[in-house]
């Protein structure tokens, strides 16, 4: 039986990671730009059509069956990212259409969130579910819907923007604009923004081995320190993660209401703190959770590697083309 191969492509703020992707789901070999080390779009691309050449050219590749591109503000209907803040190269930029300068094959673009989502049913664990929707968890909170095996893009392109529903009314400044989105509680950045707020209402002062004490400065706290702290029983910790759980059980709830899906999935780097977030997650799911719907959805975490999901999910996006 006769392979065939896509390219996927992780547009993030400070790297672009692509990869040569078998049908099987392998990545063959992979290469790395820095996207920050670009200001204008033509070189960019540029840059990274030279990639793509090298990595057939390397393992002997003579044909594509395209482009799948995972990207901040990425929008699916019209192969643009638009005016991604965290992007240096600013404006709406048009990959789509600079890359058909270059290869003729289709490309598909989505939002980084709706990638893993895809990818996960295309490669991972929600492999022959049409209802699920994917939680990512890492600097900000993202999302990508399933409904009928296909991603919910909505009129503009943009839907799935679960992070930044409104949970606390009037709650934490959040950098889309409002206050109380879901991520200002739950992203990394949210999570030792609790940890900060609660070592002071604890007063909290003891310090032993794997334990954050008091004489470290907030901005000098990650959300992986507070995740090894609460594994090694530490109370302020826990006690982060517990709020953590509660709020984002609660979100998980209500979208349950809006699409009856068969799972929920979780992934990022928040959530390899394992028990400590996943046992008030679990409680708050439950005691919010509809009661037409107990027993009719479950929480998973990814079956995806990490450190591949990205690719994977780019790479699939191509299955809707």
């Amino acid at each position: 039986m006769t392979q065939t191969y896509a390219i996927g492509i992780d547009i993030g703020g400070t790297n672009t990671d692509m990869g040569l992707v078998r049908d099987d789901g392998t990545i063959v070999a992979r290469k790395n730009l820095p996207t920050n080390a670009y200001t204008e779009l033509s070189p960019y691309i540029r840059d990274i059509m030279a990639a793509v050449e090298t990595l057939m050219k390397e393992n002997k590749v003579e044909s594509i069956e395209g482009i799948g591109i995972g990207a901040p503000n990425g929008n699916f209907y019209t192969g643009c990212v638009d005016n991604a803040p965290n992007l240096t190269i600013k404006g709406v930029l048009n990959f789509e259409k600079e890359i058909h300068r270059y290869m003729n094959v289709p490309v598909a673009l989505s939002n980084d969130a709706n990638a893993a989502a895809f990818g996960e049913m295309v490669y991972g664990g929600a492999k022959g579910m049409k209802h699920f929707i994917m939680f990512t968890l890492g600097t900000g909170v993202g999302s990508g819907i399933v409904v009928d095996g296909m991603l919910v893009h909505g009129s503009t392109g943009g839907a799935g923007e679960l992070g930044h529903a409104i949970l606390i009314p009037d709650g934490r400044q959040c950098s889309c604009g409002r206050k109380g989105c879901l991520e200002t509680y739950t992203s990394a950045r949210g999570i030792v923004q609790t940890f900060c707020e609660m070592r002071q209402e604890y007063g909290y002062k003891e310090m032993r081995e794997g334990w954050i004490g008091n004489d470290m400065k907030d901005k000098d706290i990650t959300s992986k320190m507070i995740g090894d702290a609460a594994n090694a029983g530490d109370p302020v910790a826990l006690a982060t993660y517990e709020r953590t759980g509660h709020l984002l059980g609660i979100a998980m709830a209500n979208a349950v209401t809006f699409s009856a899906p068969e799972a929920l999935f979780l992934m990022g780097g928040p959530t390899k703190v394992g028990e400590p977030l996943m046992r008030p997650l679990r409680d708050s799911f439950k005691k919010h959770l509809l009661n037409i719907f107990e027993g009719s959805c479950e929480i998973r975490m990814s079956e995806l590697k990490a450190n591949e999901v990205a690719i994977l999910g780019a790479a699939a996006l191509l299955k809707m083309k």
